[in-house]
C-alpha cells in the first residue's frame, strides 16, 4: 500500500512581499536555503522516492530536505495564476472588480483570468497520481497541495478547508483509498547536517 507524503516549497522573496508566483520561477531566497539546510525527512519518508515540480523553489527544496536530486514532473507545476501572476492577493481582493476571492469562496471551477481552475489541476495530477507505487515524497506548492487534500478530504472549495498547510511539515495521503491522515508530521530539525 503506497503513501504520498506533500511537502511545500520554501519561502520565496515573492512569498514574503505576498505576490502571487504561479508558474513564475521564482528561487528560494538565501533564509529559506539556509533553514531548509537544516531540515530531513523523518523515517521511514527519508527512504521514499523524492519527486518536485521542475519550477526551481520546489526543486530546491526536495534537495536540501532529501538529500539528492529529485525526480521532477509537470504534473506538480504550480497553479496557472495568469493575469493575477506577479500581483499581490490583498491588492486583489481590495478590488471587487477583479474577481479574486478568498479559497474558501472557490468551488472546483474558480478561474483566474488566463490561468487554470482547481479540476484542471486534478485532471493534470491524475495520471501522475495514478502511477504512484511505493511510497513517495512530492515537494510542491500550495496550489497542487490544495488540489490534492481538497480529494482526500471530500472538501470542495466551499467554506473553510479542513487541513492548514504548512511549511516544513508532510501531509500524508493513501493513495489506495485516497484518504488522508489527519495529522501532518514535521521535518526532523538538527544544527547540522552532513
Amino acid at each position: 500500500m503506497s503513501k504520498l507524503a506533500l511537502l511545500r516549497h520554501g519561502h520565496t522573496a515573492w512569498n514574503r512581499a505576498g505576490r502571487i508566483q504561479g508558474r513564475s520561477d521564482i528561487p528560494l531566497d538565501e533564509q529559506a536555503q539556509t533553514e531548509l539546510a537544516c531540515y530531513s525527512l523523518p523515517s521511514p519518508w527519508d527512504q521514499a522516492m523524492v519527486w518536485s515540480s521542475p519550477l526551481a523553489r520546489a526543486a530546491q527544496t526536495a534537495q536540501l530536505v532529501s538529500g539528492r536530486e529529485p525526480l521532477k514532473s509537470e504534473a506538480l507545476t504550480e497553479m496557472n495564476w495568469g493575469a493575477w501572476e506577479g500581483q499581490h492577493g490583498t491588492d486583489l481582493i481590495a478590488d471587487p472588480a477583479s474577481g479574486y476571492r478568498h479559497i474558501e469562496d472557490w468551488s472546483w471551477d474558480f478561474l483566474p483570468p488566463g490561468g487554470e481552475s482547481p479540476a484542471e489541476i486534478w485532471q493534470r495530477l491524475e495520471p501522475w497520481l495514478a502511477n504512484i507505487g511505493e511510497n513517495t515524497v512530492a515537494v510542491c506548492h500550495i496550489g497542487i497541495m490544495r488540489v490534492i487534500l481538497a480529494r482526500a478530504w471530500g472538501w470542495d472549495f466551499d467554506g473553510p478547508a479542513p487541513f492548514k498547510i504548512k511549511r516544513n511539515r508532510l501531509y500524508i495521503v493513501d493513495m489506495e483509498s485516497m484518504r488522508p491522515e489527519t495529522d501532518p508530521i514535521r521535518l526532523i530539525r538538527q544544527e547540522t547536517r552532513i
